[in-house]
């Protein structure tokens, strides 16, 4: 890894990261971005509170996430 990250950081941290809002996100700043990092992770964090901690996730953590999210495993 080129840098260590540790979850709960400040997402101001993450220099360089490009952050991408859900395209399921609301309009009212209550969004979820997330951003890859150069060290292959993924870095997530609440658009209201940019700079507020960011989560990270390894590759295999965020693919087992989204194959979650996909399968209906986290209902409403």
């Amino acid at each position: 890894m080129q840098h260590e990250y540790r979850n709960g950081e400040s997402a101001a941290l993450l220099v360089g990261a490009e952050w991408r809002k859900s395209s399921f996100s609301g309009y009212q700043g209550n969004c979820v971005e997330v951003a890859a990092l150069d060290s292959g992770e993924i870095a997530v964090r609440n658009s209201r509170f940019p700079a507020d901690a960011a989560l990270i996730f390894t590759p295999a953590e965020w693919t087992a996430f989204v194959q979650g999210v996909e399968s209906g495993e986290f209902p409403r």
